[in-house]
């Protein structure tokens, strides 16, 4: 049985691993809870790169109470919407931004610029440390002893996770890996130039062999590219960069469309991102002195569509909880309590996901392509619009708590 030790929250001192959205997150509303934050991350800066997402619901809502809203639409990616097209780029159906059946939200941002809006938002407060990470963790009754790769040593209070799916501090503190849902698909991005075929649009296309491109505009006049597909689980498993590299082109000969593009681009990315799509699993969210956020607790992949929102809302709860409790293990408790019905919640996926949306036979994406015909129609969009409103609004579907009586 974990034995239950003060947490001392009078010294508040807190090391939060990870520098992406979790992390920055968390380490600006301990800071207005009082306490004093280190935020180690591996990476010698920031890493900026990565894909659109959208803050919406609970992560508008903290944005909101950050005071970055009007920061994160000025860096819109500048998309207005998104089209399913045919192997010959002719639109089947779309979906402007306002559309409550669009992917594209109010505010749609790079990951990269939502991270940085969020450095600058809790830099001046913090201490940052980049190009170092925890390599061994020592609990007393007092305080967790931290061992850096520097040869640094430092104790804590508290270890906050807040890495992606393979959090190497998380295994560390909990002796094993939590459980992975492999969700069937392996997934790819890269950025790319733009070209004449491309516009404010985003572009959906399926392909044969259970094979989804998608083709979105940012804000720097690139596209950010995304090809997923089916595959077996450890079937390309710890493949060096230039093998995952001829692997998806492997899968894209042939699939027509603007695949021959993409091949071409491929070879010559740096910002190439290749990885099985998961999910996290994990039945414990703490040990002793140690609690992990973010992906590395729950992780619903971006199929999901809910990673911005979880990785903003559990930070901000961890840290009220914890700026409210006697000790840790209250603050852990409590905080698992709130999030653990929501992120159950949003790791449920529609029925038939992947295998309907990710068609592998011709006749598979023909029919596919049919019901997006019909669903992009003028008919089916005017009686969407009468259930669900003209204006896309965030569903609240969770309910953020208030701690502004603990603010220093």
């Amino acid at each position: 049985m974990l034995k239950k030790y003060n947490c001392n929250m009078k010294n508040k001192k807190i090391l939060i691993s990870g520098a992406s959205i979790a992390g920055p997150t968390l380490a600006y509303w301990l800071h207005r809870y009082g306490f004093t934050v280190t935020v180690v991350e591996r990476a010698p800066e920031l890493r900026l790169g990565g894909q659109n997402i959208d803050v919406k619901g609970p992560a508008k809502e903290v944005a909101l109470k950050m005071g970055i809203v009007e920061k994160i639409r000025a860096r819109n990616t500048t998309e207005v919407g998104l089209r399913f097209v045919d192997s010959q780029n002719e639109t089947l159906a779309e979906f402007p931004s306002d559309s409550s059946m669009s992917m594209t939200q109010e505010l749609e941002i790079l990951r990269g610029d939502l991270v940085k809006i969020l450095y600058e938002q809790s830099s001046k407060d913090v201490n940052y440390i980049f190009g170092d990470h925890i390599v061994h963790l020592k609990e007393t009754e007092d305080d967790i002893g931290v061992e850096f790769k520097s040869g640094k040593k430092e104790a804590f209070s508290i270890v906050i996770s807040a890495e992606g799916i393979g959090s190497a501090t998380r295994d560390l503190a909990f002796g094993s890996r939590p459980h992975y849902k492999y969700l069937g698909l392996h997934t790819a991005y890269l950025t790319i130039p733009k070209k004449s075929t491309d516009s404010r649009w985003a572009r959906w296309y399926n392909a044969p062999r259970g094979i989804v491109f998608m083709l979105r505009p940012d804000n720097y006049g690139e596209n950010r590219a995304s090809v997923t597909f089916l595959a077996k689980e450890n079937e390309y498993k710890d493949l060096p960069e230039d093998r995952q590299k001829k692997v998806l082109i492997s899968h894209l000969n042939g699939t027509g469309w603007e695949s021959e593009r993409l091949i071409n681009e491929i070879e010559d990315s740096k910002d190439f991102y290749f990885e099985r799509v998961s999910q996290v699993k994990a039945k414990q969210w703490s040990k002793g002195r140690v609690v992990i956020t973010g992906d590395a607790a729950w992780c619903a992949t971006p199929i999901a569509g809910k990673g911005t929102d979880l990785a903003m809302a559990g930070a901000y709860v961890l840290a009220g909880e914890l700026s409210k409790a006697e000790d840790h293990y209250e603050a852990f408790k409590n905080y698992e309590k709130i999030m653990r019905p929501y992120v159950d919640k949003c790791q449920k996926l529609p029925p038939g996901i992947p295998g309907i949306v990710y068609p592998e036979s011709k006749w598979g994406v023909t029919l596919l392509n049919k019901v997006v015909k019909i669903a992009g129609s003028k008919p089916v969009k005017y009686v969407m619009n009468l259930f669900s409103g003209t204006e896309k609004e965030d569903k609240k579907d969770f309910v953020l708590p208030n701690y502004e009586n603990n603010f220093k």
